[in-house]
């Protein structure tokens, strides 16, 4: 049974089909569109397994080596904490705007709306990104199938690498604009091939570890999970944080929350199965490269700077034969592919959020009537993104690399922001049961400080012009003056929306003493 929670600081009635005084607002998506497995697929689908362990396994054996497990793990358990404040947020208040409109209910708008952006920000960055790496991929793929190095090298020509990725953002963003029913179809296609052929090669993997061997392999040793085995601290947090960017994505599935039947409770248990997905497929997959390849740094071994940015595509071969391993370049592409088509949602959401609360251009609260989605959101999000790629690959690669790598940034401040949310929002539950206190306020805490403190060690690490690409501005490291300067333009950003709409900045239009929804278990 619902509910009302009349408590001051508590959130909002749910409108439905009206808005909801104070509260929050109807904003004519589809509902009831998808159910628990597809919310979670599309929570797995926008992590893309596949496409973030081509490109951080080695990466993240370079900061660790052996410890890359552990850090794996490592990085799970915040992510963890911060799904059971997702979670418990959204029983409260099921709005698509999620970080945004939590951290606006629980910390005011100012707060709430650099939340809002750093999720934005990130977003648009990832999609750039997944576009990138679905193009790389799909010359790798026709350069296989048709034994043709030249079709292979057409990846490395710029202006038909920008013009494919832009084709391929465009497609994306049109499956996306046509709803939540396209895109799950498409999704439980490809999220189901990269799976299986994720597991395939795993077991593969092991078999010849353990067989007749290869160069480099290793035996398995429990000793791998144990994280406290870093080098140093910097290292630690270093592969922490490519970790964190390997769950990045999960929270698509509460972005669906007003599409998803039964919104109060179905999205945060999708995300919960999403991240068990995760976390299963990732310290499988390590173990098993890390058994057959070692972390060497010659020729397969996972340690080799030269192979490093993308060790499925040079394991492939080895691993799974000539044949088999054409798939596994198969499902790198369905990978990316498939998070490029669902990362619009978060994004997307958030944005026609902040515009119904009045934090952005009223325009941007346009759906779509047929497909029931917020098309303008959406296709400017592909424009956006298409934009910032183009930009970003004739400016320099290193420049892009380094957006990538201030990821971390933006990743770890929106989600520790909403964990900051959940603990004082549900602060008055505290003594209310050992659940309530775990739940809504210890585990978010935990979270939400580890999230911050890894932000402030990057943040400091980032000045040093090594870090990243290794070039600089004034002396001072590039990846810190993009990840900085992203944060900083959002502040000016925010500025100019105070001028243009002063109500929703006074607390006018969503506030933080309205009735909340209260769920019980």
């Amino acid at each position: 049974m619902v509910q009302l929670d009349n408590r001051p600081g508590a959130g909002a009635d749910v409108a439905t089909g009206s808005d909801a005084p104070g509260g929050v607002r109807s904003k004519g998506l589809n509902s009831n569109s998808i159910g628990l497995l597809g919310n979670a697929v599309i929570g797995v689908s926008t992590v893309a397994p596949v496409y973030c362990l081509t490109t951080t396994l080695g990466t993240t054996v370079a900061a660790v080596g052996l410890q890359m497990p552990a850090l794996f793990l490592a990085g799970f358990l915040p992510m963890l904490l911060v799904a059971f404040a997702y979670r418990e947020l959204n029983k409260a208040i099921p709005d698509s705007g999620t970080s945004f409109t939590w951290t606006v209910k629980a910390f005011g708008p100012k707060i709430g709306w650099m939340c809002g952006w750093g999720l934005v920000i990130a977003t648009i960055i990832v999609l750039s990104n997944l576009a990138g790496v679905a193009t790389e991929y799909l010359y790798l793929l026709l350069g296989e199938i048709t034994r043709s190095d030249s079709v292979t090298a057409l990846n490395d020509n710029k202006l038909v690498h920008v013009v494919t990725c832009l084709a391929l953002i465009a497609i994306a963003t049109m499956i996306s604009y046509r709803g939540m029913t396209a895109t799950k179809g498409v999704q439980y296609a490809l999220v189901g091939l990269q799976l299986v052929v994720l597991g395939l090669f795993g077991v593969m993997a092991i078999v010849k570890a353990t067989g007749h061997g290869a160069a480099g392999s290793l035996h398995f040793s429990w000793s791998w999970f144990n994280p406290f085995a870093a080098s140093s601290f910097t290292a630690f947090v270093a592969g922490l944080s490519l970790s964190l960017f390997m769950y990045w994505g999960w929270d698509a599935s509460l972005s669906a929350n007003e599409e998803t039947g039964g919104s109060e409770k179905t999205p945060g248990r999708a995300a919960m199965l999403a991240m068990v997905v995760l976390v299963g497929s990732y310290l499988f997959t390590a173990v098993a490269v890390q058994m057959y390849a070692g972390v060497g740094t010659t020729g397969t071994g996972l340690g080799n700077p030269e192979t490093s940015s993308n060790v499925l595509a040079v394991l492939a071969g080895p691993v799974m034969g000539p044949a088999l391993g054409v798939l596994l370049f198969v499902a790198v592409l369905a990978s990316a592919s498939a998070s490029l088509q669902t990362t619009f949602i978060p994004v997307s959401r958030t944005v026609l959020a902040m515009s119904v609360y009045e934090a952005l251009p009223s325009s941007f609260t346009e759906v779509n009537e047929r497909y029931k989605t917020p098309g303008r959101a959406i296709i400017t999000a592909g424009v956006g993104t298409g934009a910032f790629y183009t930009v970003m690959t004739m400016v320099s690669s290193h420049v892009l690399a380094d957006t990538i790598a201030a990821l971390t940034l933006m990743i770890c401040f929106y989600y520790s922001l909403t964990a900051f949310a959940c603990a004082w929002y549900f602060r008055g539950d505290f003594r209310n049961s050992v659940r309530d206190a775990v739940l809504k306020v210890v585990f978010p805490l935990i979270g939400g400080l580890t999230l911050a403190a890894i932000f402030s060690k990057s943040l400091v690490d980032m000045i040093d012009p090594s870090y990243g690409s290794g070039s600089s501005v004034f002396g001072v490291g590039s990846v810190f003056v993009v990840g900085a300067g992203l944060l900083a333009l959002g502040l000016v950003v925010m500025a100019v929306m105070t001028r243009r709409s002063p109500a929703f900045f006074r607390g006018e239009v969503l506030t933080r003493e309205t009735p909340a929804l209260v769920i019980p278990d």
